[in-house]
């Protein structure tokens, strides 16, 4: 917890920092891969930091913390700081990368800040960072424990397999003939790709199969530009060049987006496009576990032929003895299905009292979902969910 010195310059200083965080992660970004540049070529999103999406996360994040430090002393936000310290474990990030990164956020503060930069206020962020810094590295390294391992180790491609015309599962086992350990439902790998210019970029994929047995896989969306932004460029190489035989650099499974242990309790699954992926690998944990509940499956798609792993996720749902099924699409729906977008509102979705719902998508859609869920009397800490990129929802929100 701050001390009481710093809570209080913290509080007094807190409104023009958060004025001026997006400009200060802006600088400190510009900083650190200057001095580094190997980190933006090898480490961090290459496209992600081009739409500035990244620092509008970091400046989210670091808000929040302090919020948090302000409004609830004596207990530390797990929630937001889990969710960065999986992300940071899948990429294999180390603890002394934290002092590299002070370094450069602090200069950033100064550059921005100028002369209201006093040793007061100075030391008084600084604990905060290193409150929020020592938490993380202390979560990593408990998972780096669960994991058994740090980094990545080289998996082999041993099928491909076309979902739609932008999609295709990856099924991977380890080119060693090593150990597969199993994983929890809803989490993600990491994947490491060389591309033509030499840079070695990482992306996310969430596992879209049970969470028992030899070979993993994950499904991955070619992302295709819109307006100025260009495809995705891991995407596109997965898509355009990645066969079977060939390796790719997979991380151990993280992720906090996953099934919780009350397994009386009513369920909901929610997602929209790609984010089907983490509600297909729960639906074969529940099916696999005897699931009793009652569990509502929802989908929003622009059409059936968009819906990735569509039969699998109709197959799980059918397997639990208390499932319904609710598949929307913008057009082409069959008559199973319903026309239009996601509508939790509508009184056929049965949301019964105490479900718990997990939802995974685009962001507005997760937004529009989680108030509809609140509105129908679903608890806010029951409402969990997964971003895939940096997660804006406390940077927008």
């Amino acid at each position: 917890m701050l001390s009481d010195q710093s809570a209080a310059t913290v509080r007094a200083t807190l409104p023009a920092v958060g004025a001026a965080i997006g400009e200060i992660s802006e600088r400190f970004y510009a900083r650190l891969f200057a001095a580094h540049p190997g980190l933006l070529r090898d480490l961090f999103n290459r496209g992600n930091q081009a739409a500035g999406t990244q620092s509008q996360a970091l400046a989210g994040s670091v808000a929040a913390f302090a919020t948090h430090l302000l409004d609830h002393p004596g207990q530390r936000p797990d929630a937001l700081l889990g969710r960065i310290a999986h992300k940071h474990a899948s990429l294999g990030v180390a603890p002394e990368q934290y002092a590299v990164v002070h370094e450069h956020l602090f200069a950033g503060i100064a550059e921005v800040l100028g002369d209201a930069v006093t040793p007061e206020v100075a030391a008084a962020w600084d604990e905060v960072y290193w409150l929020m810094a020592n938490a993380l590295a202390a979560i990593e390294k408990r998972l780096y424990e669960e994991s058994g391992s740090i980094g990545f180790r080289p998996w082999e491609v041993v099928g491909r397999v076309p979902e739609t015309a932008d999609v295709v599962t990856f099924r991977v086992r380890p080119a060693d003939g090593g150990e597969v350990r199993g994983f929890r439902a809803g989490q993600y790998v990491s994947v490491g790709v060389t591309l033509p210019d030499g840079a070695r970029q990482i992306r996310q994929y969430s596992l879209s199969g049970a969470p028992d047995g030899p070979v993993r896989q994950f499904s991955v969306k070619r992302v295709r530009g819109e307006g100025a932004a260009p495809d995705g460029e891991v995407s596109r190489h997965l898509h355009a060049h990645v066969r079977e035989g060939d390796v790719l650099d997979v991380s151990e499974p993280y992720g906090d987006l996953v099934l919780g242990t009350a397994a009386d309790r009513p369920l909901l699954l929610a997602s929209a496009g790609i984010g089907v992926t983490p509600m297909v690998a729960m639906l074969a944990a529940l099916a696999a576990d005897g699931h009793a509940a009652p569990v509502t499956v929802v989908h929003g798609d622009r059409s059936p032929a968009d819906h990735a792993l569509r039969a699998d996720h109709a197959a799980f749902a059918a397997k639990l003895p208390d499932a319904s099924v609710h598949f929307f699409y913008e057009h082409d729906a069959a008559p199973d299905a319903r026309t239009g977008r996601v509508d939790l509102d509508r009184a056929d979705i049965a949301v019964r009292p105490g479900t718990r719902a997990y939802l995974c998508g685009p962001l507005p859609f997760m937004r529009a979902v989680r108030t509809q869920l609140i509105g129908r009397g679903v608890a806010p800490a029951d409402v969990h969910y997964e971003v895939f990129g940096p997660d804006l929802w406390l940077a927008r929100g």
